[in-house]
């Protein structure tokens, strides 16, 4: 009796170990087919700019609802500043969710509630920005309130994740408004200081974990790169946000020190993902990175511009594929990818799941 029992342990050990191995590849092949494998989180919620922004900002306000945008997915404009995926949508499809709901369309389609919101609106900053939208605090006030009428509940928050998206408009703002040199390290202390108010606000209201993104290289976007015929990154800009990334750091990382573990915050680090696909261009299959897929005719225009007559005021290229960046600002569903696929190599990253 006691071989048979020996005997069966010996047996159960490998089979044991397959079924484990079987399990693993089997939710390695529903991701490879684009299936949702849920890790855990629930939901997930947005907050920030066009980087994530799938749909808030009302057609007419902006060109994210004009063609060509949306070409590549749906195949028809939603308001996504890009061809077709943004950030948000891989960060989901990342945890086993549907891309969220933006908050403009929650009367709509109250089916969707149950993967989170997107309450991000191109344009707009931590401060007001020169669009009319809700800036990151009043976005936050939003999801306050949907927590008030008990649209989410405390187990729902616990198991959620927030997403938080500064992409530099407040950096624009300040640009456009003739802040000084001088005054500029000033003021990036000031974003990031209402960054981490905007953090702890958040944890408080039941979030349990938290990423935000650190700023991505600004002067390698289209509109900084057009003076050199789109060849080279302005280094004046890229160091000051090295100056925002470091500050983050640093302030996120106090952070987690005084949450001793009960609170999750994590920094996407964007600057890093994108120079690695910007310098490593071809191993993503992208031919000519800081060109622009979509340009307008002119300074007077930009993509999706048309005259009154209806006329195109602007050229697309042949295949956004090939291309990072979709207009002057923002990348193609192509160059998310690619920043997605270099993400999912980092440690912050995988931390997203668990």
């Amino acid at each position: 009796m006691g071989s048979h029992k020996k005997l069966f342990s010996l047996l159960c050990v490998p089979l044991l170990f397959l079924l484990l191995l079987l399990s693993g590849l089997q939710s390695e092949a529903r991701l490879q087919r684009g299936d949702k494998v849920n890790y855990g989180l629930k939901k997930l919620f947005v907050f920030g700019d066009s980087y994530v922004d799938t749909g808030n900002i009302k057609k007419g306000e902006s060109k994210s609802w004009s063609v060509p945008y949306g070409v590549t997915f749906p195949g028809k404009p939603v308001g996504r500043f890009s061809d077709g995926r943004v950030l948000s949508d891989y960060i989901a499809k990342y945890l086993g969710l549907k891309s969220p709901i933006p908050y403009r369309l929650r009367k709509l389609v109250p089916q969707h509630l149950k993967y989170g919101m997107n309450f991000a609106f191109g344009g707009t900053g931590v401060f007001d920005t020169f669009v009319q939208a809700p800036n990151m605090t009043t976005q936050i006030d939003l999801f306050h309130q949907l927590i008030i009428e008990k649209i989410y509940s405390p187990s729902d928050l616990t198991n959620s994740l927030a997403l938080v998206s500064v992409a530099g408009n407040d950096y624009t703002q300040y640009i456009q408004t003739n802040g000084s040199v001088q005054g500029f390290p000033s003021f990036i202390a000031s974003v990031v200081n209402q960054t981490v108010t905007n953090l702890i606000r958040i944890q408080r209201l039941g979030v349990k974990k938290i990423v935000v993104n650190g700023v991505q290289p600004i002067g390698c976007l289209p509109q900084s790169t057009f003076t050199s015929s789109f060849q080279q990154c302005n280094s004046t800009v890229t160091n000051l946000v090295v100056l925002h990334n470091n500050l983050l750091n640093q302030a996120v990382n106090k952070l987690n020190q005084q949450t001793k573990g009960h609170s999750t915050f994590i920094i996407l680090d964007l600057y890093d993902s994108f120079m690695s696909v910007l310098n490593q261009p071809s191993t993503n299959h992208i031919k000519d990175p800081l060109k622009p897929c979509c340009v307008a005719i002119s300074s007077e225009y930009s993509c999706g511009s048309v005259d009154k007559d209806n006329v195109k005021k602007y050229k697309v290229c042949d295949n956004p594929q090939s291309t990072f960046f979709w207009d002057m600002v923002h990348p193609t569903q192509a160059g998310w990818n690619a920043v997605y696929n270099n993400l999912q190599m980092t440690s912050a990253f995988q931390q997203l799941r668990y």
